[in-house]
């Protein structure tokens, strides 16, 4: 998630454990340990593949957030003036605050590396978008309550209470668009493919379902308000003839853990040159990808992988009139929005009439 909602979650967490005893510092402490996970932002791991792969590593594990926990904790009671708080509540304060915001993060569509150095992909259960104004601003209105008249506890569990019932629903919004979705990739044989279920930006009332079948990937949208409209599925080409090349370089090979089958690769010209680009297809919509890598470019002797890895701008066609439909898409099937919209024609394999 965002800095903000982190740091407004670590504020309201700090106001609930210890916002009587505390006061506003329990608040102001939250917020300050409730984003330092994400300052290993400020880490050059070399070049762009490795930034974005190794972001929401160490930093995001509960090994190591549950270590620092503990050692603020035993610190905290031993230091602390305010004597009448027990090192289990100090360790309640800390852990809740470290912990919850690798957590938080797992639940959104990159997930992050709980379990480093464990070598295992980011766990990730995606169910609320990397920023969703919903989640973020009963925290926000709890936390400025408990700034404002100083009663630290009361304003911020309320807060913490109703974004965490938003998880709840946002939770059971997804088992509804998989409930729907589930036929339709039957029919196709698709059932054991594997798939990406995610919120579109900013709600938890339009989703994006992904779904990859070798050669080949499928998108829909599927919506809370569709009633019983079924999924439309759209086929495009995920370029696995350069998937062999993509792998010869360790870079390629990073990428692979990092986003599995949810890679497109192209051969893309820059600087005169051809260039072997891996394009990750979760993060973002169709069209909208912000992620795509340069891997090996293309000489007299054939592939030779990048020194350095670059992240390249996305190819967004620009169709300002189907992203101001994807508003109205939310609230219903009517008028009818495909992903075509969105991406280059160049990779479309099938589409309905409808589209």
């Amino acid at each position: 998630m965002d800095s903000v909602t982190q740091a407004a979650l670590g504020a309201a967490i700090g106001g609930a454990v210890l916002g009587r005893r505390l006061g506003r510092k329990a608040v102001l402490i939250g917020a300050a340990l409730g984003t330092l996970p994400d300052l290993d932002v400020i880490i050059d791991y070399g070049d762009a593949v490795a930034n974005v792969t190794q972001h929401r590593g160490f930093s995001h594990s509960l090994f190591v957030l549950a270590g620092l926990a503990t050692l603020l904790a035993l610190l905290s009671a031993r230091l602390s003036r305010t004597r009448d708080i027990s090192p289990a509540r100090w360790g309640l304060f800390f852990g809740l605050i470290l912990l919850t915001h690798p957590l938080l993060d797992a639940l959104t569509t990159y997930g992050t590396q709980l379990w480093w150095p464990l070598d295992v992909r980011p766990a990730a259960w995606p169910i609320v978008f990397i920023i969703d104004p919903l989640f973020t601003l009963p925290l926000l209105v709890g936390i400025a309550v408990a700034l404002a008249t100083g009663r630290a506890r009361r304003a911020p569990s309320w807060g913490l209470a109703l974004s965490c019932a938003y998880l709840v629903v946002a939770f059971g919004a997804r088992q509804l668009v998989e409930a729907r979705i589930t036929p339709v990739l039957a029919e196709q044989g698709l059932q054991q493919a594997p798939r990406l279920v995610q919120p579109t930006p900013f709600n938890t009332l339009l989703w994006r379902v992904t779904v990859t079948d070798g050669a080949r990937y499928h998108e829909a949208l599927v919506g809370i308000f569709d009633g019983d409209t079924p999924p439309i599925l759209e086929t495009y080409a995920r370029g696995t003839g350069l998937e062999a090349t993509a792998l010869e370089s360790p870079r390629g090979r990073r990428l692979d853990w990092f986003a599995g089958p949810f890679l497109r690769y192209e051969v893309r010209e820059r600087d005169g040159r051809d260039t072997l680009v891996a394009t990750d297809l979760r993060l973002g919509f169709p069209g909208f990808h912000p992620f795509a890598f340069t891997l090996a470019t293309r000489g007299d002797g054939g592939w030779q992988p990048v020194t350095v890895s670059k992240q390249l701008p996305s190819t967004a066609r620009g169709n300002r009139e189907a992203l101001a439909r994807l508003g109205g898409r939310i609230l219903g099937p009517e008028p009818m929005l495909c992903t075509s919209d969105f991406v280059s024609r160049q990779w479309l394999i099938r589409t309905p009439d409808t589209c």
